[in-house]
């Protein structure tokens, strides 16, 4: 779909009927990095739309290199889809996303989920880029996934989990997504990175209900975090957080996640 001259790729899933959801991806991540357990599982009582956001993947453009022009991006595209209504599912620098959208377009938002992110401004998150490229480098060295190191736990139960996950996003075969460039990759780094070292987040502006999840012991944006946003957002509702879990506590507890998420939505 094309969005000022610049296309978007883009999928969707589930029913016509009802208020979109819309999901916002994490760094690095392009369509098929989303857990299909989660898509599938949303995907069956709501209609679910999974995006690369310009630049990223397959969609075209330059990536933004700040959070606050992801989002602007973010609303062209629901427009462009014909939407005026949706919710959110953002998922780590998606829920920066998700929160800059939700405070300025405060009628195109019903309702949030944030998972495995933060305020701006909040604890540990401007470490992120150290963080990644040091698990990234020790993931090249002994030939594992990054994602195993920076979103699961290093213990039995978490490294089954994140088997498990990388098992799952290799199931789709057909129409496999672009994987993001060197240059975006950067630019996102540098956009977190500015989120991190912002002024704390004045969270009252957020008024839509919304839901918080994340791991215990979330290594990239750390679950003090999560607790912060579910404290202080004004219909901030906490998930408890998912027991020996990290980043990728969504997916590693999707099958809790899901009907949560569900019954959030349609409550």
């Amino acid at each position: 779909m094309s969005v000022h001259g610049v296309d978007f790729a883009y999928r969707q899933h589930g029913p016509d009927d009802g208020v979109p959801l819309i999901l916002l991806n994490h760094l690095s991540a392009v369509l098929d990095n989303w857990d299909p357990r989660v898509v599938d599982g949303l995907a069956a009582r709501r209609r679910v739309i999974t995006y690369d956001n310009r630049g990223v993947g397959a969609s075209g453009g330059s990536t933004p290199d700040t959070i606050e022009a992801m989002a602007r991006d973010t609303v062209l595209f629901i427009r462009a889809l014909g939407y005026d209504r949706v919710d959110l599912l953002g998922l780590s620098m998606g829920g920066f996303v998700a929160q800059v959208v939700a405070a300025q377009e405060p009628d195109l938002v019903r309702k949030m989920i944030l998972a495995g992110t933060g305020p701006a401004g909040g604890p540990g998150i401007d470490k992120v880029t150290s963080l990644t490229i040091k698990d990234t480098l020790k993931a090249v060295a002994t030939r594992r996934d990054p994602k195993q190191f920076l979103f699961f736990t290093a213990t039995e139960s978490g490294r089954r989990a994140a088997h498990a996950f990388l098992d799952r996003l290799k199931e789709r075969t057909d129409d496999r997504d672009k994987a993001i460039s060197l240059s975006s990759f950067r630019a996102q780094l540098k956009a977190i990175h500015r989120w991190g070292v912002q002024a704390p987040a004045d969270l009252s502006r957020i008024h839509q209900p919304t839901l918080v999840a994340n791991g215990e012991s979330d290594r990239m944006v750390p679950s003090v975090n999560t607790l912060d946003l579910a404290a202080r957002l004004p219909q901030g509702e906490l998930e408890p957080l998912y027991p020996d879990a990290g980043h990728g506590g969504i997916f590693q507890y999707h099958d809790a996640f899901v009907p949560r998420a569900l019954e959030f939505l349609e409550a």
